[in-house]
């Protein structure tokens, strides 16, 4: 993946109350810029929109900004990191592979037996299955989940939080369709409302969609051929907020998305009722 503005970009840092240029390392080095409300970060997120024309931004929310060893901000698919958000070690991710294409075949099947649309292009794309199976969190992926909308992924990073919340804009290349690959930058965009059944509620409501390396990474023996620091998409990161969730919402204009509304239950999204099976099978 390269990483985002060879040149530098603009940017706000921690204390800082004017936007400036800086480079992606300053940025994941930094502590946070903090905001106070959701309009500060709807205003800052604007001017920073405006500064950085030449990306598309999506937004990543965390109750935690988990660093790697060099102290800058990671954001690492679930599938090449741990708990703690190192990296996985080698027998680790081989399993996970290997759990990974046992999910996509029973998804296949149960997405067969519910009859949903587009079974053949589900058949046909694995990164359609994976797109599924990450965004119904069944198992780990080489996908990580991000939204277009600023104000679901700050109700994401709010929900349950102890103390600060993190926001992270990501800069990516321009979006067409469903998929977006980019050789240049190496990074694969999937928008989920595209690439899901008509059936599937989730992905509408959180406007998500999914980033992943370009070409896929689609099984251990591919990833050989990556250094470890290439496989973040903290490389694509052009900004980092922190806020204290009580202070930040407005109930009466700015009112946060509760948990309800952003997981829907079993009865308003058919293709939930799908992927549980599979999460209760799967080993991780």
């Amino acid at each position: 993946m390269e990483t985002i503005g060879s040149q530098q970009i603009w940017t706000l840092l921690y204390g800082e109350d004017v936007i400036q240029r800086a480079t992606n390392t300053k940025i994941r080095g930094d502590s946070g810029h903090l905001v106070t409300s959701y309009l500060d970060l709807a205003k800052k997120v604007a001017e920073l929109q405006f500064r950085n024309r030449d990306y598309v931004f999506l937004f990543r929310g965390q109750k935690k900004d988990h660093k790697n060893r060099q102290g800058n901000t990671s954001l690492r698919p679930q599938i090449f990191r741990d708990a703690s958000g190192e990296r996985s070690s080698g027998g680790e991710l081989r399993r996970r592979f290997q759990n990974l294409r046992q999910s996509e075949d029973m998804l296949v099947e149960r997405y067969k037996q519910a009859k949903f649309t587009g079974l053949e292009r589900l058949k046909r794309h694995r990164i359609l299955r994976w797109s599924i199976l990450q965004h119904y969190e069944v198992c780990p992926t080489p996908l990580l989940d991000v939204s277009h909308s600023l104000r679901v992924t700050a109700s994401f990073a709010s929900i349950d939080a102890q103390g600060e919340a993190f926001l992270f804009v990501l800069g990516v290349p321009n979006i067409s369709g469903a998929i977006t690959a980019s050789a240049e930058a190496g990074i694969e965009t999937i928008r989920l409302s595209s690439v899901c059944p008509p059936e599937a509620v989730r992905p509408h409501i959180q406007e998500g969609y999914l980033l992943s390396e370009y070409p896929e990474l689609h099984d251990y023996q591919q990833k050989q051929h990556y250094q470890n620091y290439e496989i973040d998409f903290g490389l694509r990161l052009i900004a980092k907020f922190r806020f204290d969730p009580d202070a930040f919402w407005e109930e009466n204009d700015f009112p946060m998305v509760k948990y309800n509304a952003l997981y829907p239950s079993h009865e308003d999204d058919p293709l939930l009722e799908v992927t549980v099976p599979i999460k209760q099978v799967s080993s991780y």
